[in-house]
């Protein structure tokens, strides 16, 4: 059973350090308002995953994975708050483009665990990746309902430290992501990158 754990949390190590729709928010939020927001937003994915989970176990998230309708729906929704987050950062992003010092942004009004939490809980891959592929690596040894809930844990962990160390990674680098132009080409990038990922949820199948 110790193997078949030390191979799933390879499996989901990879996975979680993939860069996607929880990286691009942890991203915007961390650059325009400080490692702390940041680390809040990481909180919310974190909490998010765990709410996946949950509904993974008691099998809720398998009838979204299922249902077209129902997947259909979720995604749409995820998709236009991706969106409506890349907008608001190149919104941001056009506020001042003189060459001169700025003071930092203020910090945005939505909360940063609210945002890292329904931009995982509106993704509905992960449902889909949950249904599909956890149990495919619980191990064999235990009940089935008790080894998803531990995988579930296991990514949650490994989320909430990979999130975690990127944003204090750029945390150090704060001073050079406070130049203006630093900061108004992130701005940009994860803007752009944002609404992608939001197209991109909006247009892929279960």
């Amino acid at each position: 059973m110790f193997v078949q754990l030390l191979a799933a949390a390879g499996v989901l190590a990879v996975l979680t350090m993939v860069p996607g729709p929880d990286m691009a928010v942890v991203t915007k939020r961390a650059v325009a308002c400080g490692w702390r927001d940041g680390l809040r937003t990481v909180g919310g994915i974190t909490v998010g995953l765990l709410t996946w989970g949950v509904l993974t176990v008691v099998g809720l998230a398998a009838v979204l994975a299922a249902s077209a309708t129902a997947y259909t729906a979720v995604k749409l929704v995820g998709a236009a708050y991706l969106a409506l987050l890349g907008v608001q950062a190149l919104l941001h992003s056009r506020r001042d483009r003189s060459g001169a010092p700025e003071p930092a942004p203020p910090a945005p009004k939505a909360d940063p665990w609210r945002t890292g939490f329904l931009s995982n809980v509106f993704n509905p891959k992960v449902a889909v990746f949950y249904t599909g592929l956890l149990p495919t690596l619980a191990p064999s040894g235990m009940a089935a309902p008790a080894g998803m809930a531990l995988l579930v844990l296991l990514h949650a962990v490994l989320t909430l430290v990979w999130l975690g160390g990127y944003v204090l990674l750029l945390a150090r680098a704060r001073v050079f992501f406070e130049r203006p132009v630093v900061r108004r080409t992130m701005d940009r990038v994860t803007g752009v990158v944002l609404i992608g990922f939001g197209i991109k949820v909006a247009t892929t199948r279960p």
